[in-house]
């Protein structure tokens, strides 16, 4: 009589095609007491084996069912005492023996650990990075203490079917807001400004300074040094500065009490108060606060912008319950004022209830969903983490599926092992804790591998995201248990299958090593793994080429203005009524091409607009909103902008101070497409009315990732800025003489310029970060599928070595070979590719949607991944296939 189930039944499988069916075998696995289950399950196979070649193979499988529906009585289900002492799992010995055993296999097989740790180690440094740059963006401004009931108000003016936003109100809407509504709890208005501040001998121009109300501080929790936070602002001509600016201007001295001297006309301002430097991840960075208090406005009104307002609510408040009754606001001060400035009846004036509407936004959600030009700040964009999230998600994972598709792949080597330890004694939880350990200690010294890579990488992530992450973030106590869930869950996902794989196989498959056979390969998750791995590589690569085509669209597309030549003074209100004689000083330089005193130039953050109807119905009647430039003579020509109809501003005509020149957009919106609207007469607030002298060709000047507004360009000599059109060549030359030029008027006042085509770059800063980004996380990404493939393909090649040896002695040619080789795993690249084109398509169509300016998606795009990938796949493959095609049959054949 049989004594093992595997004196029987694993050499019939190899060798026999009469199989009992399998759920009553299940049957006796799981009811029979272990000390009986073995030699019943050998008895009835061997039964099973002579009457299926006595009666044929479906009277034996009606007789095997038979048997074992007998044998599940109570006898067989009770377990015999076990003799020996239980086995512990995690006994101390067992864990030395498989740690050494684990060490003794990484140093047998360098290459393999090499590259599955470094594969890991790079994955996982990359999750980590990504990790900290998403967690930073999506916990902005959370440094006030309550923030979730913060709120700022928008306003939102529709005109012709087109929703203005405005980050901003109006000086009276805040504390009106709170008057009439017992949900606010507080209400705060700031004024972004710079201008020149002095004190003694020291002076420079300041370009983050803010009026701000005295509760703004504390509202947002800033941090004071030294100072009363509830006392700090509430004087006018009171200032409380960072700690940065206080050395700048005070050195070692003690700034509380000294004034700075702020603006040309040298206002005096008392400081209060010095503040900590403002959180990284703060929507605004101010280097100092003044007191609004400090002007007096005697009749604050509801219908403008320019004052950032900020609403704290009580606990128990609804927000969008709140905005429900803001209507009421608009009908009880908007409409009035709207109907004085305009000049039309109360009827016409109702209608901006519908056209002005408050929202209250999270103070949470202005980082990541706030982009109009109006912003404090370049915000972050939401789309970009969640595509960073993904990335991250999916470098991981690739990661795990490089660790998992060689260990399975190497640990079928280890298949004799496996059965000798079964034959002394293992069971199979035992192994697969085996396998499991290994796998965490691989990922264990993964790990402290990806703290070197991010060591390494941290300047070069810090400068491209503009945070300053220190390396020590990555050493506090929650980074290091992230990182070690992370390897954790890691080495327990990538060395699951393996352990699951190999303890599931007999003693005798075992033994026999079979589990390298083709046959058995064919059963591997290897294929798709493989495909998994390149259909995001190439997901990858498509996007690369996509965000780095868009981006360089938008640097490179024509705006309607010239802009490499324009150098901007953004302020010379200091040069007073000696600001015509300055120009006419520099028009006479040989450098200078033209000039014209505007404070309005494209990329200016500061642009003033109105609501406007056209006159008489000569439109569609319907009032709209439009930006306004105050430009003089010779702006259109400074800019190199193009005049489609009508004619440029003109000293000639007196009547041109009561002119305006619209744009394309200002055209259509007013409804006067397919007619000439030169002549006709536009109507602005306070009954202003401008006659339409000219029509100029649309042009940019804001973010292309914004449809152009309309624009009015009025005549208007209020200076405060000067544009100049320069020749591009002795540029450092003429920059000295235009600072000794400025010297020469303002002796005080230090020169400030910069060139209008760097601030258009400083547009997109967010898209060129996330540009570099997105390339170097990929090239990573991909570097590990390849890394993976490399040696993936040198493991099949090398169970493949005595074919290619006995192919080479019949004839077989290097070429032919290397073919043969690599055919099986271009044919999974492909597949990889086919998936990956429709959701790399998908995924960048959607992106591409918020620009308003936007390449198209071409089919070479497709191609050139598609290309990329298979080379990437042949380089690796080909290396290993080669070499393999060109060593020495003898030595082929020789291989077990």
């Amino acid at each position: 009589m049989a004594t093992q189930k595997e004196k029987f039944e694993p050499q019939n499988r190899l060798n026999d095609s009469f199989e009992p069916p399998r759920w009553p075998a299940r049957l006796l696995d799981w009811f029979v007491a272990p000390h009986l289950r073995e030699d019943l399950q050998g008895d009835l196979y061997e039964i099973f084996q002579k009457r299926a070649e006595q009666v044929g193979i479906a009277r034996a499988k009606w007789e095997y069912t038979w048997a074992v529906l007998h044998y599940l009585t109570p006898y067989f289900f009770k377990r015999k005492p076990n003799k020996y002492p239980k086995r512990f799992l995690l006994s101390p010995d067992m864990l030395r023996n498989y740690v050494k055993i684990a060490l003794r296999n990484l140093a047998a097989n360098k290459a393999f650990a090499a590259i599955n740790i470094v594969g890991l180690a790079v994955g996982l440094a990359c999750f980590m990075l990504i990790a900290v740059f998403v967690y930073d963006e999506l916990h902005y401004d959370t440094h006030a203490a309550n923030a979730r009931n913060i709120y700022r108000v928008q306003l939102l003016v529709t005109g012709n079917g087109d929703v203005a936003v405005y980050p901003h109100a109006d000086a009276a809407v805040g504390e009106g807001m709170k008057a009439a509504f017992p949900e606010i709890k507080a209400s705060s208005r700031l004024l972004s400004v710079s201008d020149f501040v002095k004190f003694e001998d020291k002076q420079f121009k300041e370009e983050h300074l803010a009026f701000a109300d005295a509760n703004l501080l504390s509202l947002f929790s800033v941090p004071f040094l030294e100072g009363s936070v509830k006392e700090a602002l509430t004087a006018p001509n009171t200032i409380v500065v960072t700690s940065d600016l206080a050395k700048k201007y005070f050195g070692k001295q003690n700034p509380l009490g000294k004034s700075l001297a702020i603006g040309t006309q040298k206002t005096p301002y008392k400081v209060t108060g010095v503040i900590d430097k403002l959180p990284d991840n703060s929507h605004f960075h101010f280097d100092a606060f003044l007191s609004l208090s400090t002007f007096k406005i005697p009749h604050p009104t509801w219908s403008n912008v320019g004052y950032y307002t900020y609403l704290e609510l009580k606990d128990n408040a609804d927000a969008r319950k709140l905005e429900a009754k803001f209507p009421q606001l608009v009908a009880k001060y908007v409409v009035p004022e709207v109907q004085q400035d305009m000049g039309i009846s109360l009827a016409e004036a109702q209608k901006s209830v519908d056209t002005f509407r408050f929202k209250l936004q999270p103070l949470t959600d202005i980082h990541l969903h706030s982009h109009t030009k109006y912003e404090l700040e370049s915000n972050g964009d939401v789309q970009y983490v969640y595509i960073f999230s993904i990335l991250a998600f999916f470098i991981l994972l690739l990661a795990c599926a490089n660790f998992t598709n060689l260990s399975t792949a190497y640990a079928a080597r280890r298949s004799r092992e496996v059965g000798i330890r079964k034959v002394m004694g293992s069971i199979k939880k035992h192994i697969v804790f085996q396998f499991l350990i290994e796998s965490v200690l691989l990922t264990f010294f993964a790990m402290l591998l990806a703290y070197a890579v991010i060591w390494g990488l941290l300047p070069f992530f810090n400068q491209v995201t503009d945070k300053h992450t220190t390396f020590a973030f990555f050493l506090s106590a929650r980074m290091l248990f992230v990182l070690c869930s992370v390897s954790l869950f890691a080495g327990i996902l990538a060395g699951i299958y393996p352990a699951f794989f190999l303890s599931s196989f007999t003693i005798l498959t075992n033994l026999k090593g079979t589990l390298l056979s083709p046959k058995m390969q064919k059963k591997s998750l290897h294929n798709g793994l493989i495909v998994f791995q390149f259909f995001i590589s190439t997901v990858l690569i498509i996007s690369t080429i996509v965000v780095n085509r868009q981006l360089n669209y938008m640097q490179n597309k024509k705006l309607g203005y010239d802009k490499d030549q324009l150098l901007f003074l953004p302020d010379t209100r200091a040069l007073a009524q000696n600001q015509v004689a300055f120009q006419q000083q520099l028009l006479q330089h040989k450098n200078v091409i033209s000039a014209s005193v505007s404070r309005n130039v494209p990329t200016n953050k500061t642009i003033v607009g109105t609501q406007v109807f056209p006159k008489n119905d000569t439109g569609n009647g319907t009032e709209i909103h439009t930006d306004i430039f105050n430009v003089d003579y010779d702006y259109i020509r400074t800019l190199s902008l193009t005049m489609l109809q009508g004619r440029n501003f003109s000293k000639e005509f007196a009547t041109d101070s009561s002119g305006v020149i619209i744009n394309e957009a200002a055209v259509k919106e007013l409804g006067w497409n397919g007619t000439n609207p030169v002549g006709k007469t536009i109507v602005g607030s306070g009954q202003v009315e401008w006659k339409v002298i000219g029509v100029v060709k649309d042009f940019n000047y804001t973010s292309v990732k914004q449809k152009i507004a309309p624009l009015m360009l009025t005549l208007g000599n209020n200076g405060g800025g000067l544009v100049l059109k320069i020749k591009t060549n002795e540029v450092p030359s003429f920059l000295a003489d235009l600072r000794k030029q400025w010297q020469a008027f303002t002796p005080d006042i230090p020169l400030q310029y910069h060139f209008v085509d760097e601030k258009y770059a400083s547009l997109y800063v967010t898209e060129q970060r996330t540009q570099q980004l997105f390339t170097v996380f990929s090239l990573l990404a991909v570097i590990i599928a390849g890394l993976g493939l490399f040696a993936l393909s040198a493991f099949v090649i090398e169970q493949r070595t005595k074919e290619i040896g006995v192919r080479k002695v019949m004839g077989a040619s290097v070429v032919g070979i290397v073919a043969l080789l690599s055919k099986d795993f271009l044919k999974l690249i492909l597949v990889a590719i086919v998936m990956a084109s429709p959701i790399g398509w998908y995924a960048m169509t959607h992106w591409l949607e918020n620009f308003a300016y936007r390449i198209e998606i071409q089919w070479w795009v497709f191609a050139l991944s598609g290309f990329l990938a298979v080379a990437i796949a042949l380089l690796t493959v080909s290396f290993q296939a080669i070499k393999a095609a060109l060593m020495n049959p003898v030595k082929s054949l020789r291989a077990e």
